[in-house]
């Protein structure tokens, strides 16, 4: 049994639209489960243990992992009173995964704790996995002075996309060319296609059609 982290967005405003977002419901109950009926222990939390909003447009459809995730209380609880990041050592885990929803861009990009946690994670030879707009963790983290991504390749929710959605003026910054300029090794697939990709101990995916592939390779990069 593996330890592992989940740190989610806790951010709920969609920029000035006056509109919602927050974590996708499906990108954190997919693997959620995938690594919790595989046998592994789940801490899940956020900066300062806010509560995790869910992105409205991300309410499930159908019965798969987000269903199942609406139903199960003690899960729910999880989004009311998460841990609290500043109460966490990177040290008691095996791993850290990001799920995405638009909130990340905001919080996650942004927070000097986060890359300081993230890049003490890596120093400590844990895995890192994300998926969608949750690599926008790591655009503030860096290895030995240089950025995390530089010279890795990396997926994540692509330009393309991101206009696609048509929130590439509203977002702080558009991820794809955001990794690109830290100099990753950008992999970019189909829009809204699944794509996950790996190197090494850095495991991340590129839409929420990913979630499961990005939780497969990191449940088989743990054992």
């Amino acid at each position: 049994m593996s330890k592992i982290l989940i740190l989610s967005t806790a951010h709920a405003a969609l920029g000035e639209t006056g509109n919602k977002t927050g974590v996708w419901l499906e990108e954190l109950a997919a693997p959620y489960y995938a690594l919790k009926d595989a046998g592994h222990d789940i801490t899940v939390a956020t900066i300062g243990g806010a509560p995790i909003p869910v992105d409205p447009n991300s309410e499930p459809q159908g019965d798969g992992a987000d269903a199942r995730f609406k139903k199960d209380a003690a899960a729910m609880a999880l989004l009311e009173a998460p841990a609290s990041l500043a109460d966490q050592d990177p040290g008691d885990f095996d791993a850290v995964f990001i799920p995405g929803g638009h909130g990340a861009v905001w919080d996650l990009a942004s927070s000097d704790e986060v890359a300081q946690f993230l890049s003490a994670a890596w120093e400590q030879g844990k895995v890192l996995a994300s998926v969608c707009h949750g690599p926008a963790a790591f655009v503030g983290v860096e290895v030995g002075g240089e950025p995390l991504v530089k010279g890795r390749k990396v997926s994540a929710f692509t330009d393309s996309e991101e206009k696609g959605t048509g929130l590439d003026t509203v977002v702080p910054f558009l991820l794809e060319t955001r990794l690109r300029a830290l100099g990753a090794d950008f992999q970019p697939g189909p829009d809204m296609e699944p794509k996950a990709v790996q190197d090494g101990r850095l495991i991340t995916g590129q839409n929420p059609m990913s979630s499961d592939k990005v939780a497969e390779l990191l449940i088989a990069q743990l054992a």
